[in-house]
């Protein structure tokens, strides 16, 4: 049974404490006036959870296409996603200023700011990551590492360390149904249906197009994709630059529907990574299965108040050993306390258990 304090049950992202969401809700529980959900509150938060997890998805898929066929762990992946939501707000705001298109600039921007993203990326690997990626790793973790503050800084001296209001249109913040009296979004069935049709096309993309086996060839026998013609550095480019338009149409997304500040890349980077290696890295499939498994376990996380202690069933007592009084603090925080810490706990045990990730593969 979830346990609310009316309304909604926070007003913060699952697992990004720092990130309110822009509509005053999140991908939260909401509760009727006695404060208890039962399955009407399950299947709106199993809904919440399924759109948080594919915004998650959206955001490790650029980062594990990268990875797969380059190599490269890009850790300024997450000021991508930053950039595309700066860049989402700056062409909304440019295209409504005009009244004849009033209205049109966020649906442009969907599109425009994840190509601008991308094209970013591709200079980026053109002129900077492919002249160190000859060093080794550590040479690529440096670079992608000193760009995420560069790229952060930049965006300060540009929009100012304060939020842009970036928001969703009128049509997407209407209620798409309700379940006794429990309102879905119409944006958050946007988002589902928005990363499920980049899921379904970068899997043909990869598995039912000659560019995907170019793609799938340069990178385990670049001398013979080079024989018949190709340009592996150009394929690289193309990887690079695709991987940063994916971050980039994630926070064209995620930056309306949360709030939109110089913070965000450092709010949602590490469970990005978190779900790139809980499901395996370099698997896109292995991704879409970490992304669902951390936004529904989240999701539910955060509406329940029973305490860490009754769901594990230890209660700290008079008869307690000293172990369990020692630890009756932990024990007496309700789940929801402990939401955000949860998928860094799975990651911890999928690599005690599965080093290489839930469909990732046992290296050699």
């Amino acid at each position: 049974m979830f346990h609310c304090d009316g309304g909604v049950r926070r007003k913060v992202l699952p697992g990004m404490s720092s990130v309110p969401a822009a509509d005053g809700g999140a991908f939260f529980v909401p509760c009727g006036r006695s404060g208890e959900c039962g399955l009407e509150g399950g299947i709106v938060a199993l809904l919440n959870g399924i759109s948080y997890g594919l915004l998650l998805f959206m955001l490790s898929a650029g980062l594990t296409l990268i990875f797969s066929m380059m190599g490269v762990i890009n850790f300024a992946h997450a000021s991508f996603y930053m950039v595309g939501a700066y860049a989402a707000y700056a062409i909304t705001t440019h295209i409504d200023a005009s009244p004849a298109w009033a209205g049109a600039g966020f649906w442009a921007a969907l599109v425009l700011a994840p190509l601008s993203v991308g094209v970013l990326g591709a200079l980026v690997e053109r002129y900077g990551l492919r002249r160190v990626r000859g060093q080794g790793h550590v040479a690529e973790l440096l670079f992608t590492f000193a760009l995420a503050y560069v790229i952060g800084e930049v965006v300060q001296l540009i929009w100012g360390r304060s939020a842009v209001p970036y928001r969703l249109p009128e049509s997407l913040q209407q209620p798409l149904f309700m379940v006794d009296g429990m309102q879905f979004p119409a944006y958050r069935a946007g988002m589902m249906a928005v990363a499920a049709g980049m899921l379904l096309a970068l899997w043909i993309l990869l598995h039912r197009t000659r560019v995907g086996l170019v793609l799938q060839a340069a990178m385990t026998h670049p001398s013979m994709v080079v024989a018949l013609g190709h340009d592996v550095p150009r394929v690289l480019m193309a990887v690079f630059a695709g991987g940063c338009l994916l971050a980039g149409l994630a926070g064209a997304v995620g930056g309306s529907v949360f709030v939109t500040d110089p913070g965000m890349a450092l709010a949602v980077g590490p469970i990005v990574f978190v779900v790139t290696v809980v499901g395996g890295l370099g698997s896109l499939t292995g991704a879409f299965v970490a992304s669902l498994l951390i936004g529904v376990l989240q999701t539910f996380a955060v509406g329940l108040d029973t305490p860490l202690g009754d769901l594990i069933g230890v209660a700290a007592g008079p008869a307690a050993d000293g172990v369990v009084t020692f630890l009756a603090p932990l024990l007496g925080l309700p789940l929801s306390r402990i939401a955000p810490v949860l998928p860094y706990l799975v990651l911890v045990g999928v690599l005690v258990w599965r080093p290489f990730g839930l469909l990732g593969r046992r290296e050699s």
